[in-house]
C-alpha cells in the first residue's frame, strides 16, 4: 500500500477516536444522578471560562464532573498506552503493565499506608489520608517495578524480565493478603474500596498532581514506535536495524511504570484495560506501533470514561466499582475475541 494511503488510514482511525472520546466525554458530563443537559455542560463551561457567576448545576459540572472525566481520561490512556508498550516489549498481545509488578506493587503500598498508616503517622508529612494512600502507592508501584528490573538485569533479556515480574507480583499479593488480615473492620472497608478502583475522589488539585506524570510518557512513547516495531522482530534483528535494546528496554519499563503508578495511585487498581483495548487495536490496524500508541491512548481513555459513566448510573443513586464493571465486561469480551480468533486461524 503506497505510504500516503497508510498515512491517510492513520490519521482517519486518530480522529475517529478522537470524536468516539469527544462523544463518550459528553455523555460523561451530562450523565448522573442529578440530569444536566448538553447545553447546560456547554453553557457552564463558557460560563467558567468568561469568568460569570455558575448556578448549582455548574458547579456540578464543573467541580465534579468535569475533573472525574478528565482523570478518567488520563488514567484510561495511561493503562491503554501502556499496555501497548508491554505488549511490544515482550513480543506477547497477552501482556499488560502488571507483569512488571506495577499494580501489585501500587496495592501492597495503598494497603500498606491503609493499615498501618495510624502507626506511622508521626513520621509522616501533614496531609489528607487520601493523598498519603495515593502517594505510597505511586512509590510502591515504582518500588515493585525497579525490583523486577534489577532482577531481570542480571541475565539480560524480557524472559528473565518477566519471570521476576511473576515472582514480585506474587509477593506483593502475598503481603497484601497479610495486611488484609490484620486490618480493622473500617481498614477492611478502605482498602477493598481502593483495590475494586474508583474515580469518585477526582479533582483538580489530583488532576494537577498526576497530569505530569501520565503526559510526559504519554508524549514520550510515540517518538520510540519505530524501536518497538524493531523489538517485534527480536532483539538481535533490533540491534542490527541500529536500535539498542539493552537502552530500549529500561527506558521502555520507567515510562510505562512513571504513568501506570501515578494512575493507578489515584485510582486504585482497574483491570482489562490495558490489555483488551491494545488487543481489539491491534486486531483491526495491525502491529504498528506509530499507529498503535495513539490510537491506544485514545481507545483507552474513550473505553474508561464510558465505563466510569456507566458505573455511575446502572445502579443509581450508589456507584458500582469501576474495576468490578471493566472486569465483568473485558473478561467476557477478551474471551470472546481469543476465541474467536482461534476459530479464524483453525478455518
Amino acid at each position: 500500500m503506497p505510504a500516503p494511503v497508510i498515512r491517510q488510514a492513520r490519521s482517519l482511525a486518530l480522529v475517529a477516536l478522537t470524536g468516539l472520546l469527544v462523544l463518550t466525554s459528553l455523555w460523561g458530563l451530562n450523565s448522573g444522578a442529578m440530569d444536566i443537559s448538553i447545553a447546560q455542560v456547554t453553557g457552564a463551561i463558557g460560563r467558567w471560562i468568561a469568568g460569570d457567576a455558575l448556578s448549582s448545576e455548574d458547579h456540578v459540572v464543573l467541580m465534579l464532573r468535569l475533573p472525574r472525566v478528565g482523570m478518567a481520561v488520563l488514567v484510561g490512556a495511561a493503562l491503554a498506552c501502556g499496555g501497548t508498550t508491554m505488549q511490544g516489549l515482550f513480543r506477547n498481545p497477552l501482556a499488560d503493565p502488571g507483569l512488571i509488578g506495577v499494580s501489585a506493587g501500587a496495592a501492597l503500598g495503598a494497603v500498606g499506608m491503609i493499615v498501618l498508616g495510624h502507626r506511622l503517622g508521626a513520621w509522616l508529612p501533614e496531609g489528607s489520608a487520601s493523598y498519603r494512600v495515593a502517594a505510597a502507592a505511586f512509590v510502591g508501584g515504582l518500588a515493585a517495578t525497579a525490583l523486577v528490573y534489577a532482577i531481570g538485569r542480571r541475565r539480560q533479556g524480557v524472559a528473565t524480565l518477566l519471570l521476576a515480574g511473576v515472582a514480585i507480583n506474587a509477593m506483593a499479593m502475598a503481603g497484601v493478603g497479610m495486611l488484609t488480615f490484620l486490618a480493622s473492620e473500617n481498614q477492611l472497608r478502605d482498602l477493598t474500596f481502593w483495590t475494586l478502583g474508583s474515580l469518585g475522589g477526582s479533582d483538580w488539585s489530583k488532576i494537577g498532581l498526576v497530569a505530569p506524570l501520565i503526559l510526559a510518557p504519554l508524549l514520550v512513547l510515540p517518538q520510540l514506535a519505530r524501536a518497538l516495531n524493531a523489538l517485534l522482530l527480536g532483539e538481535h534483528e533490533a540491534t542490527l536495524m541500529g536500535f539498542r535494546p539493552g537502552r530500549l528496554q529500561p527506558l521502555l519499563v520507567v515510562l510505562v511504570a512513571l504513568m501506570v503508578s501515578a494512575a493507578v495511585a489515584m485510582t486504585g487498581v482497574i483491570g482489562f484495560v490495558g490489555l483488551v483495548v491494545p488487543h481489539v487495536l491491534r486486531l483491526i490496524w495491525g502491529p504498528d506501533h506509530r499507529l498503535l500508541l495513539p490510537a491506544s491512548a485514545l481507545g483507552g481513555a474513550a473505553l474508561l470514561v464510558a465505563a466510569d459513566t456507566l458505573a455511575r448510573v446502572v445502579v443509581v443513586p450508589a456507584e458500582l466499582p469501576i474495576g468490578v464493571l471493566t472486569a465483568l465486561i473485558g473478561g467476557p469480551f477478551f474471551l470472546w475475541l481469543l476465541l474467536r480468533h482461534r476459530v479464524g486461524e483453525g478455518a
